[in-house]
């Protein structure tokens, strides 16, 4: 376990660069869009199971 952390630890320091300000904030720009994207579609997909369900039931009635 202490060599995995240890090879961990210098995996970091030598072979992982960080994106650039800029970079990261184009990205976070992107996973913003995406989220709220997927939320809204999310939403409108449960809209319309609630209404069909809310259909179904008061067929049956």
């Amino acid at each position: 376990m202490i060599t995995y952390i240890k090879e961990s630890f210098e995996e970091l320091k030598h072979n992982v660069t960080l994106p650039s300000r800029a970079e990261s904030s184009n990205l976070m720009v992107i996973v913003a869009v995406f989220s709220i994207l997927f939320a809204l579609a999310t939403w409108g997909v449960d809209t319309v199971f609630s209404k069909l369900i809310q259909l179904y039931f008061d067929t049956l009635n």
